[in-house]
């Protein structure tokens, strides 16, 4: 499993933020959908391809929205993560609402009547299957949005061939407006990205950041920046009223920090090759002599050379 899918994967794993995602792509930012209500799902399932194989296909995320007990499944939710466009991104959801379907009915109980030694089938409740996709890429999402955009149909078929369209969400396109519905630290990361696609420059906001590691190394794979896996390995993750201001003002530091480092050891090196460009020029050496003499390691012969 790749890095960028695990960080996804934690950090849309918490339930304040899986339903925070939900209800503001999905219900205009009202509570529908409340975090005690999510119940983690498998999200592999498995399917028999014509090899007559099992295999297996995998979503970002899955969770059940039950009742207030936790005991009926009301609907399975996804969320899968896009960075660049795919093409086949419905063919790809329908594959894994199709899958989560299958695995409803391969969930019904086959029991046996004791009085008479009967078999018989308890047939569960149905219940939908919504994916949602995160899109977080710099180019906007146009096409494709549905099974049509993806097939090429000739007229006289095409009434015959059902659409199915997908739930998408071109995070850095959204509105200011749509931004606020959000109320996790997922709306961090819009905001973000929006600011980012609207003015290529972003102003942090004072809202707290919740679950500090997980966002910031999220962020880092979003952002294709390790800055902010650094700084997840320098904070305190307890500390109160964490935001990215303070992340920010922490990137600037280091960077300051790793700039005056780097100074250091290019004025150093620059005067290491000073130095052997007069022994050699006094003592007719030739590079390898004069490195030598002076100390340097023969592991660095090659880039001292490469500088006389």
């Amino acid at each position: 499993m790749g890095q960028k899918d695990i960080t996804q994967k934690n950090f849309e794993a918490y339930n304040d933020v899986f339903s925070d995602i939900v209800n503001g792509t999905l219900f205009d930012g009202k509570e529908v959908i409340k975090p005690e209500a999510l119940v983690d799902a498998v999200a592999k399932s498995q399917y028999k391809a014509d090899d007559n194989v099992i295999h297996e296909q995998e979503r970002d995320v899955a969770k059940y929205w039950t009742d207030k007990n936790c005991y009926i499944r009301l609907a399975l939710l996804g969320v899968e993560n896009q960075l660049a466009i795919d093409m086949d991104m419905p063919l790809r959801v329908i594959g894994y609402d199709g899958s989560s379907y299958r695995d409803e009915m391969n969930n019904d109980e086959i029991v046996i009547d004791e009085a008479t030694g009967k078999k018989h089938k308890i047939r569960h409740e149905r219940y939908p299957v919504v994916t949602i996709v995160l899109y977080f890429g710099k180019t906007p999402w146009k096409k494709p949005l549905s099974l049509y955009d993806v097939l090429k149909i000739s007229d006289e078929l095409k009434p015959f061939v059902n659409d199915y369209k997908i739930n998408l969400i071109d995070v850095p396109r959204l509105t200011g407006e749509q931004v606020e519905k959000f109320t996790s630290d997922f709306q961090i990361i819009a905001d973000y990205f929006v600011q980012l696609n609207e003015s290529n420059d972003y102003v942090p906001k004072e809202k707290t950041i919740k679950h500090a590691d997980s966002f910031l190394k999220l962020m880092s794979v979003l952002t294709q920046d390790d800055k902010y896996a650094e700084i997840s390995r320098e904070i305190s993750h307890d500390e109160e009223g964490f935001n990215m201001c303070e992340v920010l003002d922490k990137a600037e530091a280091r960077g300051k920090a790793i700039g005056e480092a780097r100074g250091k050891a290019i004025g150093a090196l620059n005067n290491t090759v000073e130095i052997l460009r007069v022994i050699i020029a006094k003592n007719s050496w030739s590079k390898e002599q004069a490195m030598e003499f002076i100390g340097i390691p023969k592991s660095e012969f090659a880039k001292y050379a490469a500088l006389l």
